[in-house]
């Protein structure tokens, strides 16, 4: 039976007085592939800063791996929503992934033959290791996102956190993009925020529902009630998702 590795309880937070998440319990096991799915602003974004201990709840408690979250970030890999990139910067790929990996010493960063063999193989695992050299900016949307997920990746976490991974990737790589998600599930925990419903049906193998509240799906079935979440269920459903029936928040 796999173990919790966060739990979350009657968590509330706000900004500046505005509520953003309230009275939320949600727990992720072990080897989970969990899609944070809802509307703009439901609060799917903050969820995840909270649980990497970059905010703190007003309200309620958050453990990660049995710690409260700033104890255990060396455990979680995160990928944010938006990685600005100057493409003219000459730096490789291996300068990015490098970049996740703690510096030795002080001032100019100096990184060990360890640390390099693990960016390493960190690229090969993304299937990038044929572009460890490669400017970042000669790569495309796709190749770009994968590196970064190697700098996640880098430090060896148990949980990787992704805040709307396939945003830069045109529609005929993404698909290739959560194989490489669902591939990378078979050692690491995957938890991500998504606008895209196709997931459901393929790759996740769980769906929590943000809108302020939290509403875990343990399977990744689709309803009427998240398809309305989006404002234009008929377009979603004329995309081909099938309907599967979910229980009922």
């Amino acid at each position: 039976m796999s173990q919790p590795i966060i739990e979350i309880q009657n968590l509330s937070f706000a900004y500046n007085s505005q509520k953003v998440l309230k009275d939320v319990s949600l727990t992720i096991k072990q080897g989970e592939f969990l899609a944070l799915i809802g509307p703009n602003g439901g609060g799917k974004t903050t969820l995840l800063k909270l649980i990497l201990g970059l905010l703190n709840a007003d309200k309620g408690t958050i453990r990660v791996f049995g710690h409260p979250p700033r104890k255990a970030s060396h455990r979680i890999g995160y990928v944010p929503q938006d990685v600005h990139v100057n493409k003219d910067f000459p730096v490789t790929a291996m300068d990015v992934v490098l970049m996740g990996r703690r510096t030795s010493g002080k001032g100019r960063a100096r990184h060990s033959k360890e640390d390099r063999g693990a960016a390493r193989n960190a690229l090969e695992t993304v299937g990038m290791g044929d572009f460890i050299y490669r400017r970042i900016g000669r790569l495309s949307g796709g190749q770009r996102q994968r590196v970064f997920i190697a700098r996640a990746l880098a430090t060896d976490p148990d949980v990787l956190l992704l805040d709307e991974p396939t945003a830069s990737i045109d529609p005929q790589g993404q698909s290739d993009f959560y194989t490489l998600l669902k591939d990378l599930n078979e050692t690491v925990t995957v938890v991500l925020v998504s606008h895209d419903l196709m997931i459901l049906t393929s790759y996740v193998r769980s769906v929590a529902c943000v809108n302020q509240q939290v509403h875990y799906h343990e399977e990744a079935e689709m309803t009427e009630e998240m398809l309305t979440m989006y404002a234009c269920p008929v377009e979603l459903v004329a995309h081909g998702i099938p309907h599967r029936v979910l229980r009922k928040h």
